[in-house]
């Protein structure tokens, strides 16, 4: 049975390439080395039962044009790149293993955070321009850190805060009562977070509930000197309202892995001395790429990863 590999990450990956060869010998691999969207994804699908996708947009169209492919297995953890509802119309099971680079995404966040709180990176690019500052900086074990989604990475950046001695709230709508208790971390609501915290870190899916989660209003809710962090999905965070926000030092500072527009465009944002950009490489270390790569092979003959009605 074909299956075809439109992930470029996943396409080139040597051990995940040959792991996938072995079980199915007729595997096509995205080679071109970008993500395929509309026509060219349409094209390169056709003719497979069976898919592994990554960053590359299905939607009704792409179902539409393509009624032979039966199962799209999901190589990360984001499913906003696929219309679910379209996907259930034409009777293609998608299935997706959640939290398979939590620990990936975690230890960036966690990097984030002691980056911004050391001004490392400013600091940094002093020292290979001549200069030596001393500007101090803050302990995230002295810290409160307030997590917006408390799912498998929330839930293991709470785990590694902790470890530090840094005191975690946590807000999610989703009751995980027995974690906190055993974590030791405090539910509160969100604008509690919001006040409270010297660092928000942002860990919710990108939907329709969460698009501008934090706006101007949100970020104006945040003490001066907090820090913000996003290594979850771009457009959850209004980037905008963020640099304006920087600018005008009603925030310390900001560190994303994410864009609303990848690569991000807003060359003034990302030149701030107190902003920290990356390229969306939370779950890009070598054991979150073999983790998430096995689990989207997995999932090609696993009904039980199906994604239900979410």
């Amino acid at each position: 049975m074909p299956v075809a590999v439109a992930s470029r990450s996943f396409s080139r990956h040597p051990t995940l390439r040959a792991e996938l060869a072995a079980r199915y010998q007729h595997t096509r691999f995205n080679d071109a080395g970008t993500v395929l969207a509309g026509a060219e994804l349409i094209e390169f699908l056709r003719g497979h039962e069976k898919a592994i996708t990554g960053l590359d947009v299905l939607d009704e169209a792409v179902f539409s044009a393509v009624p032979e492919l039966r199962v799209v297995s999901k190589y990360g953890v984001g499913l906003d790149m696929i219309d679910l509802a379209a996907a259930r119309r034409h009777g293609v099971s998608v299935r997706w293993t959640p939290g398979v680079n939590r620990q990936a995404v975690a230890e960036l966040t966690i990097a984030f955070m002691i980056a911004l709180g050391r001004t490392l990176v400013p600091l940094a690019r002093d020292v290979t321009d001549g200069g030596w500052r001393h500007p101090g900086g803050r302990q995230l074990s002295s810290a409160v850190v307030g997590i917006i989604g408390c799912g498998h990475v929330g839930q293991q950046v709470a785990r590694l805060c902790t470890a530090f001695g840094a005191r975690v709230l946590a807000h999610d709508i989703r009751a995980y009562d027995d974690f906190y208790r055993a974590a030791g971390v405090t539910p509160v609501p969100l604008d509690a977070i919001l006040a409270q915290s010297d660092i928000v870190t942002i860990h919710v899916p990108l939907d329709a509930s969460t698009r501008g989660m934090i706006g101007p209003r949100e970020l104006a809710r945040m003490k001066p000197s907090a820090f913000l962090v996003n290594t979850a999905r771009g457009g959850i965070v209004d980037e905008q309202a963020l640099k304006v926000a920087l600018i005008e030092q009603r925030l310390a500072g900001a560190a994303l892995d994410v864009f609303a527009v990848e690569p991000p465009v807003d060359r003034e944002l990302l030149r701030l001395p107190t902003f920290v950009g990356t390229p969306h490489i939370g779950g890009s270390t070598e054991e979150a790429v073999l983790a998430m790569g096995r689990a989207a092979i997995a999932g090609l003959d696993d009904p039980s990863r199906q994604i239900g009605d979410i």
